[in-house]
């Protein structure tokens, strides 16, 4: 089991999260448009967030804050702001 954070794995989490927020941005429910935009917006910062830690070489800090931006796509799913069936991206119900 490999127990380390490292730039492999970091691109391994940046590509699920950010292929999440693309789906979800193309996935959002009809009257739910003001909570997607909240969530998109929470989720693109903690991206941010992430590449800066990354670029800072804090890997440990770049995937806490994915781990955070996936969150808020996850909770997105589970309230019925987004339509998403596909469980390797997401927490599906």
């Amino acid at each position: 089991m490999e127990d380390k954070i490292t730039k492999v794995k970091l691109e391994k989490y940046f590509k699920l999260t950010s292929t999440a927020l693309e789906t979800a941005k193309g996935s959002i429910i009809k009257g739910k448009e003001k909570e997607a935009k909240k969530i998109i917006e929470m989720v693109s910062n903690y991206l941010s967030d992430a590449k800066h830690f990354e670029s800072k070489k804090d890997f440990v800090n770049a995937f806490a804050a994915l781990n955070y931006a996936h969150g808020w796509l996850d909770s997105g799913v589970r309230l019925d702001v987004f339509d998403v069936k596909d469980d390797k991206l997401f927490t599906v119900k």
